[in-house]
This record gives C-alpha cells, structure tokens and sequence, in this order.
C-alpha cells in the first residue's frame, strides 16, 4: 500500500503563497535543498493536483529544453515526467503533459484504491485538494519546507479547523535556513 503525501514549499508562518498569490520566496535557489527535494520525491510515482497547482508544475514538462539547465534541474525535470498525473479539475479540457488525465471531482474512495494498488508513494499537491485529503484522512505523511522568511497572510498550509496528531520522523537543516521536517500521520487526533 502506497502512502498519501501531503509536501510543498511553505513560509515560517505557514503560508505556500503570500496575499497576493506569489510564491517566489520558496524557489529552492540552493542546489543541496533541491537536491534534497528530489530525494523526497524519489518514492513518488503519482502526483495529484488541483488545475492551478497543474497549471505552475506543467512546466516541467519541458523544462528540460531550457538551455544551461543545471544537473539537479534535470533529475527533477526527469522525474517528474515519470511520473503519473491526475489533475482534479471542472474547468480543464485537456491535460498538457504526457501521463497525465482529468477528474472532474475529488473522490476520497477512488484515492484510497489508488493508494490500495500503488506501488510508489503518492502526493497530493496544492492547498486546496490537499484540504479534501486532510479532512478526509487520507494523508499519511506532511512534508514541510520551511523557508526563512515570513509573508503575513495568504494561503495556509494546513486547512482551518483540522486536528491532527502527527509524530517527527525526519529533520533536515540546510545552511540557507530551509528546514525540511517530515511528519507522519498518527491518524488518532
């Protein structure tokens, strides 16, 4: 059984995106962060977005044809294209990348035969969706990382108004001030 992953670049104050909706505060400038990212990522062999959260990553895609990319670039680029994509989305006609398809809705019984039948993990990217997995328990484990900065509103990390009980499995600090904590789900709260 795969597990559900709930990862993404936040600030100190919990937020993935500031109020007005940037979040170029959180690209990961520093090759030992990204590279630490890749790693993370390395299990996972599904990714399920919301269409705004399709919409920014869809650019790996073809990242891969921007010249002087550099090494860590290209192995995320790599792996992402490997990867399989499903996008829940009312608006979306069709998916712009390859192993990609379109669910018009978010069904917690179709992710949990997804993570059933998985062989690699899975992540559910975007504070949106991941709301509807948090609140339908689904998520197994959070990744968090956290960059030195602090925005003062904007898009929370976690959903308002959601318990949980989460145990530290994992702690990683890099020189830039990124702390990367990995939590798993007690599911008891």
């Amino acid at each position: 059984m795969a597990k559900l992953i709930y990862s993404m670049i936040m600030s100190l104050d919990g937020y993935v995106e500031d109020v007005n909706g940037d979040f170029g505060w959180g690209v990961p400038d520093d090759e030992a962060v990204h590279a630490f990212i890749n790693e993370l990522a390395s299990s996972v062999g599904t990714y399920l977005y919301g269409r705004r959260m399709y919409e920014t990553m869809v650019y790996w895609e073809t990242a891969h044809l921007v010249p002087d990319q550099p090494p860590v670039v290209l192995d995320w680029t790599r792996q992402w294209q490997a990867a399989d994509k499903i996008v829940f989305s009312t608006t979306l006609a069709e998916p712009r990348s390859a192993r990609t398809r379109i669910e018009r809705v978010f069904d917690p019984d179709m992710v949990r035969r997804l993570k059933a039948d998985a062989i690699h993990d899975i992540t559910v990217d975007g504070p949106a969706l991941a709301a509807q997995a948090v609140r339908a328990g689904l998520v197994d484990e959070f990744h968090l990382i956290i960059c030195p900065v602090i925005v003062g509103g904007g898009k929370r990390f976690f959903p308002e108004g959601v318990r949980l009980n989460l145990e530290l499995v994992s702690e990683r600090r890099f020189g830039n001030g990124v702390v990367v904590l990995q939590y798993t789900n007690t599911h008891d709260a």
